[in-house]
């Protein structure tokens, strides 16, 4: 029960992000917050820098929390950008979950749309949902290294960096992509 309460307050916290949670100081926030984020990534991963001159547009979510005990949910907003490194849209992410598990846990994450077809998606009236639509890619150490020009063929590359906090379990989730407007 106390999972189920959970997960819905969660799911509230998300739907307030509404476009006039965009004023210009808080998508200046997200902007710069964005950016930082990519550099450190970029900084840390040669596989995430060569991803970047081949993505049609970068979506980076710098700051997603998740909470959980038996229900989780995770929030978090993100700005997509063009390859010149200017925002062209911003988009709220939720994810939920039910299974055996517990914690807090902040990260960040950052998905490389490699095809049209992905990019497409996050304009469709439904928006992007991972698990349904174009394939996706979490791309690990182990991974990265048979990852070649020659290997790369899915639609979304993932990388899930700076956690920080505890989470243990297992569950079943879906993950939601939303735009909003500033």
């Amino acid at each position: 029960m106390t999972g189920t309460i959970l997960v819905v307050l969660v799911a509230l916290a998300a739907c307030q992000s509404t476009p006039t949670a965009y004023k210009s100081s808080a998508a200046y926030k997200l902007d710069r917050d964005a950016k930082a984020s990519l550099e450190k990534l970029y900084a840390n991963n040669g596989k995430a820098r060569d991803l970047r001159t081949r993505a049609k547009a970068i979506l980076t979510f710098p700051n997603m929390i998740k909470v959980g005990f038996l229900g989780a949910g995770i929030v978090g907003n993100g700005a997509l950008m063009n390859l010149n490194g200017r925002t062209i849209g911003y988009y709220n992410s939720v994810t939920l979950s039910w299974g055996y598990q517990a914690g807090v846990q902040w990260y960040g994450y950052t998905l490389f749309l490699m095809t049209d077809r992905a990019v497409a998606s996050l304009e469709t009236a439904a928006g992007l949902e991972l698990g349904v639509g174009p394939s996706l890619v979490i791309v690990t150490k182990g991974f990265g290294k048979v990852m070649s020009t020659t290997s790369l063929d899915k639609d979304i590359y993932a990388f899930v960096y700076d956690m920080k906090g505890i989470f243990a379990g297992a569950g079943i989730e879906g993950t939601k992509f939303t735009r909003v407007h500033p």
